[in-house]
């Protein structure tokens, strides 16, 4: 073994037990349920990609129902957030 050279992996044929022969896929990959049907999961982009791939997502979403259920829990936290930090919402009233 030489100081500089770097021992190589050793290289095994395994083959899973459960896993057929018939070609689907990769048995050693491991992909979430929904990453086909989804733009915002894959690879390393910049923030503003990311946001404006999730506004497409909830655009797209052919669910309007749940969309806004999500809208108004959002909308209830936020309330019991500024009520919590005691936030005067008489500003948005005349």
């Amino acid at each position: 073994m030489g100081i500089l050279k770097l021992r190589k992996n050793k290289k095994f044929s395994y083959k899973p037990r459960y896993f057929d022969d018939k070609g689907e896929g990769n048995p050693f990959e491991i992909k979430h349920k929904f990453d086909e049907h989804r733009k915002t999961v894959g690879g390393n982009t910049g923030l503003k990609t990311k946001f404006n791939n999730a506004i497409d997502d909830l655009k797209n979403n052919p669910d309007a129902e749940v969309n806004r259920r999500v809208l108004i829990i959002i909308a209830i936290l936020v309330l019991i957030f500024l009520f919590i930090i005691d936030f005067d919402l008489s500003i948005f009233f005349s």
